[in-house]
């Protein structure tokens, strides 16, 4: 199952290579991974998608990462209410005939045309992880040249109710 991991550390050398050692001893395999300064100064805020395959595993995961030295916080939001999104940079092929139709693809997704060469378009693209994923899949017909993605990164909504097994996405 997948699981939304967050993580708060002090902004020290060394502390991700730590977290994500832990990850790779245990043999869970990062999905994504965000990380960025937060409001307070000195204090980042990691952010992990991971597989694993029971909550159990889950419980021995964050009382691992409780455990590092650096560490602040741990939050699994998977089954919170959360916000998540994703930014997708896509380099798609597009001849001059094909551009109105890339257009129309992207329009519903509000995403936007951020540089235009001869025979590509670059699109920028955020939202959550299934409707940019969508959004490639729609492209592929026309010919992806390149992807880069930055990976998850959530907060958990005002609300605090919880949902039963799965994170509710709101786009």
């Amino acid at each position: 199952m997948k699981r939304i991991i967050t993580i708060t550390v002090l902004n020290r050398p060394g502390v991700l290579n730590r977290i994500t050692g832990l990850f790779t001893k245990r043999l869970y395999n990062i999905e994504s991974i965000t990380v960025g300064h937060t409001e307070t100064e000195g204090v980042s805020r990691i952010t992990f998608t991971v597989e694993v395959e029971d909550h159990k595993q889950v419980e021995q995961l964050t009382k691992q990462l409780n455990k590092q030295i650096h560490v602040l916080k741990v939050t699994d939001m998977t089954n919170q209410n959360v916000v998540a999104r994703e930014l997708a940079l896509i380099k798609v092929n597009s001849p001059a005939a094909s551009r109105l139709e890339i257009y129309g693809i992207i329009e519903p997704f509000r995403a936007s045309v951020i540089d235009v060469g001869k025979e590509s378009l670059v699109i920028q693209a955020t939202g959550e992880p299934g409707k940019v994923e969508a959004l490639i899949d729609l492209l592929k017909p026309y010919g992806i040249k390149e992807v880069a993605r930055t990976g998850t990164t959530a907060f958990t909504r005002s609300s605090k109710r919880n949902t039963p097994e799965k994170a509710t996405f709101i786009v």
